[in-house]
């Protein structure tokens, strides 16, 4: 597979990642085994980036992607998260960016992953009670420890990023892109190239409502999240239905599925743009990093933003309350 810089520090990855959080949490009932099988097949398939969080379970999915890696450690970019609390029964305590916090949940992961030191370290949400430059000056504190190798935000708003990237560089910014949610093309992809930070964008297949798996709200999995996301209520499910819809017709005319002509999109929209799909089971691994062997011409592409222009998906990303702790 490629690979492909991001940010200026020297951090390399494979073009397509490798997004771990179903596989513990969220998407449907977990399978460990199948899960493990995944990550081993997609090193061997090139991809390198592993993205994982301490939330995701939580904690279980650090300490399964850690028992996946356990040989082949240096074969991995391993990216983890911090600061989105929960306890260990899964309660919801807040976002978290204390200097202390974040050295603890620094050192929690290294022990849950089985790992000496973490590739890419995120913030996963920005602490509004807590000035970025104690954050990520205590993340800094973590690099000179040797604890970590690279720095990350998600869901930061331009402004939060150029003084992140003015405490200490910042390498990755993760944030929602894909041809349902294209709202980064507005501020903060442009910010982030200005500064030279790469961008990884997770959900790149719309949750999956690209893949073509959805037609109606009812073939959610029990106990899915998704069905509590807005875009996922019944009338904007039928208005996405007929954008995914779109977008399967045109994979149709060229010969690939709908999740690689998503994810070829993402791909030719920059050599600083890295997706991470999301998947627990093999053929789905298989399906998408077949992705980044395809080459959209100009014309595909033109066909792909007329048919899933910028605001045309119903609905918000996440439900109210979550969507006050994204951008800021």
């Amino acid at each position: 597979m490629d690979t492909r810089a991001i940010g200026k520090q020297g951090l390399v990855v494979s073009a397509i990642g490798l997004g771990c959080m179903g596989m513990s949490e969220f998407y449907g009932p977990a399978d460990e085994g199948e899960s493990i099988a995944t990550i081993h097949r997609a090193l061997d398939l090139g991809v390198t980036l592993l993205d994982t969080a301490d939330m995701y379970g939580p904690f279980t999915n650090e300490r399964l992607v850690g028992r996946a890696i356990r040989e082949n450690r240096a074969g991995v970019v391993l990216a983890t998260k911090f600061g989105n609390e929960r306890r260990a029964d899964g309660t919801w305590v807040g976002v978290n960016g204390r200097p202390d916090y974040v050295r603890a949940a620094c050192d929690a992961s290294l022990s849950r992953l089985g790992v000496d030191v973490i590739d890419l370290y995120y913030q996963h949400r920005v602490d509004p009670c807590v000035p970025i430059e104690d954050t990520v000056g205590a993340m800094a504190e973590l690099v000179h420890l040797g604890k970590v190798r690279f720095l990350g935000l998600s869901e930061a708003a331009p402004a939060t990023i150029r003084r992140a990237h003015a405490t200490y560089p910042i390498s990755a910014l993760q944030t929602e892109y894909s041809l349902w949610t294209r709202d980064v093309e507005d501020e903060i992809l442009p910010a982030v190239r200005e500064l030279g930070i790469g961008f990884v964008a997770y959900s790149p297949l719309g949750r999956g409502f690209l893949t073509g798996r959805f037609r109606t709200p009812a073939d959610l999995p029990a106990g899915d999240f998704r069905s509590a996301s807005p875009r996922f209520e019944p009338e904007n499910f039928a208005k996405n239905r007929e954008l995914a819809a779109r977008v399967e017709e045109i994979a149709s005319r060229y010969g690939v599925t709908s999740a690689q002509l998503a994810l070829a999109w993402l791909l030719a929209r920059g050599d600083d743009v890295v997706p991470i799909p999301g998947t627990k089971r093999l053929k789905y691994l298989e399906e998408n990093v077949g992705a980044a062997a395809i080459r959209l011409a100009p014309k595909v592409l033109a066909e792909l933003n007329e048919a899933a222009p910028k605001g045309a998906t119903a609905g918000a990303r996440y439900p109210e309350g979550a969507m006050r702790a994204v951008n800021r």
